[in-house]
């Protein structure tokens, strides 16, 4: 994942770029956590993010439904944060990180 860390640090900084990218490996990558955003209807969504137009933005309730309670918990605990920051902090980041990490408008393959 050197690859991904670099971008996503690149992107994010700090301890969001190891949460990003241990949520990102968590779901098997990045076409994971597409299909984990497309499972909760928010295809539309996540298809803006990967897409080249405008990035829709999420609200960090949607976050927290996409990707579940559990996961955010763990992810909060392990940085020492409440769930509702990491939600909050999550929203703002995913899309741009999503977006960089899909610059042609396709999740690249072994992603």
């Amino acid at each position: 994942m050197g690859l991904l860390d670099g971008l996503v640090g690149g992107f994010v900084g700090g301890e969001m770029a190891s949460v990003v990218s241990g949520l990102i490996a968590k779901h098997g990558g990045l076409s994971g956590i597409v299909q984990q955003f497309q499972q909760q209807g928010m295809g539309a969504t996540i298809g803006s993010w990967v897409g080249t137009g405008p990035n829709m933005p999420i609200s960090p309730d949607q976050v927290h439904q996409a990707l579940g309670s559990d996961t955010i918990a763990q992810l909060a605990a392990k940085i020492g944060i409440s769930p509702q920051d990491l939600s909050t902090k999550l929203a703002a980041v995913l899309p741009g990180v999503v977006d960089k990490m899909t610059p042609a408008g396709v999740v690249p393959p072994g992603q």
